[in-house]
């Protein structure tokens, strides 16, 4: 049985860029390696994931669908927790948190002028109990943190304060069932106190965009699921640098291997992640490297930053493809239109190289529907991949 290296570039697809010669970033960037495997495996478009309730697939939800993990989704939360290392416990509340500057009422940034420095907003916000509920906040990357709440009768039956853009009031958190109630009412009465605080820093004082105000969303129960190996039989590892990530990862029972230098954006060191992942395969049998940056270009627009980063990527690709009894998977979590700086439905392309070949010479959108895997939902990857790998056990 092959060891298998699930690569998964987020927001990979994208649609035509009129800058770029009618291409998507992916079709415009030279890649040899990604076009090697592409020509000499199997091809095809996956549907990305999402819930009924979703308009657009999510990085957490997407990625839950593609490990089989559906109808064990716990909310983002939990996994951001997870992603930095922050204690659990069963029926603990985790929501993922924005510094981020308030005016007269007003959101006027959404990231604090992507504020960094955290340490001093944490610190000043620890400790806080209400009602008999102990709040923990730990920083987490760059303008993002992780609250926790911790105590009795508490529910992630709650909505967001967090209306998404700049211009508007921030929302009041309300409960969506009748037992998110106390939820509701002692996060709202945290976020009061919590401005108040931030407000009076002197380090805030100092900033132009003073990080005074906490946006919260992707609240989520911790509870735990059975682990990855008993429901695959596989030893596996995770390759990360966003938090996210990493959590997803621990969650579901795998290995995570931590990294020096990486990051969940472009300036991410690629050489010490692939480093790790071939280290890794020589121990595991079943490797998830995830790489963030396409994803980062395609929020900001940046099509040409993404084209180039994609190339970067592709030159790691070359040490790999000659590692005997390796099964590669190279695909996407979801499509990040640079047109859009959002997620979109559009389909990902996937390569599998390693057991079969296809028509398929070059790795991209357009060509990857013309795969011998056609087009299938993100929730059948796992199944079509060990299907995949046994088939070369019968060979």
């Amino acid at each position: 049985m092959k060891k298998i290296l699930l690569t998964i570039l987020d927001g990979l697809g994208d649609i035509n860029v009129e800058e770029l010669g009618n291409k998507t970033p992916l079709e415009a960037a030279n890649t040899p390696n990604l076009d090697y495997m592409a020509e000499n495996g199997i091809n095809g478009l996956m549907k990305p994931f999402k819930f009924f309730y979703e308009k657009y697939p999510t990085s957490e939800g997407a990625h839950i669908g593609l490990f089989g993990y559906k109808d064990y989704f716990l909310g983002r939360g939990p996994y951001e927790a997870a992603g930095i290392n922050m204690p659990l416990y069963e029926g603990d509340i985790a929501l993922r948190v924005n510094f981020s500057t308030i005016k007269d009422g007003i959101i006027i940034d959404r990231r604090a002028g992507r504020i960094k420095d955290t340490e001093e907003l944490i610190e000043a916000l620890s400790n806080i109990v209400i009602k008999g509920i102990k709040f923990d906040i730990k920083r987490s990357n760059g303008h993002r943190a992780v609250l926790v709440l911790r105590g009795n009768n508490l529910s992630s039956n709650i909505t967001s304060n967090d209306p998404g853009e700049e211009g508007k009031e921030p929302f009041k958190i309300e409960s969506t069932l009748f037992e998110g109630d106390f939820t509701a009412e002692i996060l709202n009465e945290y976020l009061k106190r919590a401005n108040e605080i931030l407000s009076n820093l002197e380090f805030n004082k100092k900033r132009d965009l003073p990080a005074n105000y906490l946006l919260l969303r992707g609240a989520g129960q911790f509870k735990r699921v059975y682990p990855f190996k008993d429901n695959y039989g596989l030893n596996t590892a995770c390759v990360a640098g966003g938090g996210l990530y990493k959590g997803i990862a621990k969650m579901i029972g795998m290995d995570v291997i931590n990294v020096p230098n990486t990051t969940a954006d472009i300036d991410t060191d690629l050489w010490d992640k692939f480093e790790a992942v071939k280290k890794a395969l020589q121990e595991y049998d079943f490797v998830f490297l995830h790489i963030k940056g396409t994803d980062v270009c395609s929020h900001d627009g940046r099509y040409e930053d993404k084209k180039k980063f994609i190339e970067e990527i592709d030159r790691y690709f070359k040490d790999l493809i000659d590692i005997d009894n390796l099964l590669i998977i190279v695909t996407a979590d979801h499509s990040t239109p640079c047109e859009l700086k959002e997620h979109s439905n559009d389909p990902v392309p996937i390569l599998i190289y390693g057991n079969g070949k296809d028509n398929v010479s070059h790795f991209s959108e357009n060509e990857a529907k013309n795969g011998e895997l056609g087009v299938f939902e993100g929730s059948e990857l796992m199944n079509k991949v060990l299907k995949l790998n046994f088939r070369t056990i019968l060979q």
